[in-house]
């Protein structure tokens, strides 16, 4: 090894270890019954970037976050969130991480029965306990403007399309000021246009509320507009880790059929 070689190697270790991670997984197992679902899973999401993880359907994409905030119990491995290991969580410690990290559902999981302002204020109450109801009512219409939806305020889910109730799911995820998001398939049924306004959106909450995200998903453009950095899964495991350009240049049989 030359010198500009160690001096190159060196440089990239510095700059590695300048970087903390706030989501830092380890060679997570998780099964259900016979089936092994994940394999041995490493990986980590830095401070305010978009970590999108992309894969098949059925490779293991959604449970990995579902571990990450505790729903699911892995096997084996670790999950630590902004340094606390999951799995040792009281679940009252674990309650108060999770007011941190901001999950959008697939579903969106907006509650039918209440009008967008009720389900914006239900987890600022829960979260937020010290504000006003004049602070509530400022930081709702805050958001609600941030999606572009200032106007929807008093209508039900139901009087809703699908991209509007996806925007709501945003607003009301991102209204407790979480220092996570975590994005469970957030384009999945949507129209192409749609699809990408929801993707600029993510973005938009990325550079406003400098949140770290794990975006699960199998939608390429989604991917393409959003990510900083990209982990594959497949079968499982981690297939391929990198920027966007190392996976559009990526030789590989199987990269190259999913970029397609």
């Amino acid at each position: 090894m030359n010198k500009l070689q160690a001096e190159t190697l060196s440089g990239v270790a510095t700059k590695k270890k300048s970087k903390e991670p706030v989501v830092e997984i380890t060679n997570l197992r998780k099964g259900f019954g016979q089936q092994e679902v994940l394999k041995n899973i490493s990986l980590q999401l830095f401070t305010g970037e978009n970590l999108v993880v992309l894969g098949k359907s059925g490779s293991g994409k959604s449970v990995l976050i579902k571990c990450v905030v505790g729903l699911l119990n892995p096997e084996g491995g670790k999950v630590e969130v902004l340094g606390q290991n999951v799995s040792t969580l009281t679940r009252e410690t674990l309650g108060e991480l999770r007011k941190k990290i901001g999950f959008l559902f697939q579903s969106g999981a907006l509650y039918d029965s209440m009008t967008v302002k009720q389900n914006l204020e239900f987890p600022l109450k829960r979260i937020k306990k010290d504000l006003t109801e004049k602070e509530r009512e400022e930081k709702i219409t805050e958001v609600l403007e941030n999606v572009g939806l200032a106007d929807a305020m008093y209508k039900m889910p139901s009087q809703l399309s699908g991209g509007m109730r996806k925007r709501i799911s945003l607003a009301r995820t991102i209204v407790v000021d979480p220092m996570i998001m975590l994005y469970d398939e957030p384009t999945t049924g949507l129209d192409p246009i749609t699809s990408d306004e929801i993707s600029s959106l993510i973005n938009e909450v990325q550079g406003k509320y400098k949140t770290s995200s794990i975006i699960i998903t199998h939608d390429i453009k989604c991917a393409q507009n959003t990510a900083n950095r990209m982990v594959m899964l497949h079968e499982g495991e981690v297939y391929m880790e990198g920027k966007l350009a190392d996976y559009e240049h990526s030789t590989d049989p199987f990269i190259q059929a999913f970029f397609k």
